[in-house]
């Protein structure tokens, strides 16, 4: 071994192409075969290689860079030369080498484009650390493909960042949503963001949650939501003091929710819903702004309202037109087909704001 090492170190001074190119040849099939080799060995094949990949041929990169890539062993010296190098070099070693330490990873994360991040985050796994810078640095292209990875691990604030990007890109969605480490509190914020079909998934995510892990993902989103909640209406205390005034006289029902609404009083409507269904001004808001109707369906299930008023809501929401009570139909049927376990399980992660709305309205 030693003597063969020693004949191929002479052959690193010869300037001809086809010399060097058999130089490489025969150091790499020795790597091999040498499996690992003791440290010494391997110091060695790090010093011819790395003298010479400067000056090999792209091609002849491509294919060392590819057998390294596969090997349980290889130098790391050489290994961080070819993952600094042009993409088609370096992807084999991004994606698969054992050689790079976390912080040759972070280095190429943090100087290297998107193509380098998008291959580093389809390694086996990827720690926090290095999650992290590529969700600082990453396009939304790079976060699809590190959220796709199981074997990637994304601290809770690069998953709330994740969370926050993919609020205003659809294409992320997806991505989010299936991803079986997302807090179920950061999924459950993406239920006003994603279409339909998705926030079936994460219904059926919910209707799996264990309580403990319940309750712990409750904790942890209230300090997210007091911080990202908007300021209250200017009659919002008005409002408070009428429901009070009302609920004094005994005079609250569901059905009089329904009045508030054709009467135009907008923020008392919000605040007797958000009451009624135990749930955050802000959330009743966002649903009544946006005209979410699956969502107005889980906060009308959980609060025990029957369907007539729900489709009451619906249609005061939406304004009666031909088009709208043609829908009237498939609305009733959505709310039939909403079990209430269901949506007392979703909207629990809604209720999480009305603990942190003082604060969030301060």
């Amino acid at each position: 071994m030693q003597s063969r090492l020693n004949d191929l170190i002479a052959l690193a001074n010869e300037p001809s192409s086809a010399k060097r190119r058999e130089l490489l040849r025969g150091v790499t099939d020795l790597l091999f075969a040498a499996d690992g080799g003791n440290a010494v060995e391997m110091a060695l094949f790090d010093q011819v290689l790395g003298q010479l990949a400067g000056d090999m041929e792209e091609a002849v990169q491509i294919e060392l860079a590819t057998r390294l890539g596969e090997t349980p062993v290889a130098p790391r010296g050489l290994s961080r030369t070819l993952a600094a190098s042009s993409i088609v070099v370096a992807e084999p070693i991004l994606r698969g080498s054992n050689a790079l330490t976390d912080e040759d990873l972070l280095h190429v994360a943090r100087t290297k484009g998107q193509d380098h991040l998008r291959a580093i985050s389809q390694r086996p796994s990827v720690s926090s650390a290095v999650s992290d810078a590529i969700v600082a640095r990453g396009d939304d292209d790079t976060l699809g493909v590190l959220l796709r990875n199981e074997g990637a691990v994304l601290s809770r604030q690069a998953h709330e960042t994740v969370v926050d990007r993919a609020a205003a890109n659809p294409a992320l969605h997806e991505a989010v949503i299936d991803r079986q480490s997302l807090p179920v509190d950061l999924l459950n914020e993406m239920y006003f963001v994603v279409e339909a079909r998705l926030r079936e998934r994460i219904m059926e995510r919910n209707a799996g949650v264990d309580p403990a892990m319940l309750e712990a993902a409750l904790a942890a989103g209230r300090k997210r939501v007091a911080t990202q909640d908007g300021a209250l209406p200017a009659d919002h205390a008005e409002a408070e003091a009428e429901l009070q005034a009302l609920r004094a006289k005994g005079a609250i029902s569901p059905q009089m929710l329904a009045n508030m609404l054709r009467g135009k009083k907008t923020t008392l409507f919000l605040v007797a819903l958000a009451d009624m269904a135990e749930v955050d001004f802000h959330t009743a808001r966002k649903i009544l702004e946006r005209r979410e109707m699956d969502a107005l369906a889980v906060i009308c299930k959980a609060a025990d309202f029957d369907r007539s008023l729900f489709l009451t809501f619906a249609l005061l929401i939406l304004e009666p037109s031909d088009e709208v009570m043609i829908k009237a139909k498939a609305y009733g049927e959505l709310y039939a087909a909403l079990p209430r376990e269901s949506a007392l399980r979703t909207i629990r992660f809604w209720r999480l704001r009305r603990q942190t709305g003082d604060v969030a309205a301060a």
